[in-house]
């Protein structure tokens, strides 16, 4: 077999896995549209929710998703970009420093459940925060953190050294150099990572369970100290708690909760589209 037949059966290959991969996640996307489509109103979008949860609308559960993720986007991209500029451009290869690396990649393998009792003890018990906002994004801050962390590292070591050289030859300090030259440079990577996290805090369930996440709250939050709804809980709820609840009903809110997500990884993918076209390298 010569090499075009070898690189025309790996590429039929390829397309075959791709499309497995695919069609099933195309398939479980089309039957949620369908099903949840009919649920799409108004009042549904907008509207409290009534008896129980079977009728009205998820307005507080969106209102509560939005705010935990906002919550979330508040404190862990500060830090995490913070850490990882830390890491990448001025902690020396060190014993201590390659722990701490193997650290932030166990901690990004542990259950969203053990987040969720860590926020109960740390911010709900022993801080006083109570069932709250503020309880539920530091928890689901500190467990995106090691996302961000690892991908934004990676993308400003994966700005060529000849940047970081030139400020040097030109007078510039480190600082200046990362500031103005290496974080633009870099912003498509860390773009990626922090979309990362955010989509999974905004789907996670676990950890607002013990931390922020209200069974029934037919209200909007007054403050960061309030509970909320939120739509992964919802979801959990009318699909496993309540008796009788219409199946079109869950549907359309895992709907919205995909709507959500996926309109937060667009809103990325034009930002990281825009600062690509930016990078000169």
């Amino acid at each position: 077999m010569n090499r075009y037949a070898q690189q025309r059966l790996g590429f039929i290959a390829l397309g075959a896995v791709t499309l497995v991969v695919v069609i099933p996640i195309l398939l479980v996307i089309g039957n949620i549209i369908a099903q949840g489509l009919g649920a799409i109103s108004w009042e549904f979008l907008f509207g409290m929710p009534r008896a129980g949860m079977r009728a009205g609308g998820i307005l507080p559960a969106i209102v509560g998703t939005i705010l935990l993720t906002l919550g979330v986007a508040l404190f862990a991209i500060p830090f995490g970009v913070g850490g990882a500029i830390y890491l990448s451009e001025y902690a020396r290869d060190t014993t201590f420093t390659r722990a701490i690396r193997l650290a932030i990649i166990n901690l990004a393998g542990i259950p969203s459940i053990v987040y969720g009792l860590f926020g109960l003890g740390l911010f709900v018990l022993f801080f006083g925060l109570g069932v709250s906002i503020l309880a539920g994004s530091l928890t689901l801050a500190i467990m995106t953190l090691p996302v961000i962390i690892s991908a934004s590292e990676e993308a400003l070591r994966a700005v060529p050294t000849e940047f970081r050289t030139v400020n040097a030859s030109l007078g510039g300090t480190r600082w200046q150099g990362i500031r103005k030259i290496i974080l633009p440079q870099a912003l498509p990577g860390i773009i990626t990572g922090v979309i990362l996290g955010l989509l999974r805090a905004a789907g996670e369930t676990a950890p607002i369970l013990f931390t922020v996440a209200a069974f029934y709250l037919p209200r909007l939050p007054q403050s960061v100290f309030d509970q909320t709804m939120a739509l992964p809980y919802h979801l959990y709820v009318i699909s496993t708690q309540v008796p009788g609840m219409p199946l079109q009903i869950q549907y359309g809110t895992a709907l919205v909760l995909m709507t959500l997500t996926l309109s937060l990884n667009l809103t990325a993918t034009l930002l990281r589209r825009h600062f690509r076209k930016r990078r000169q390298w």
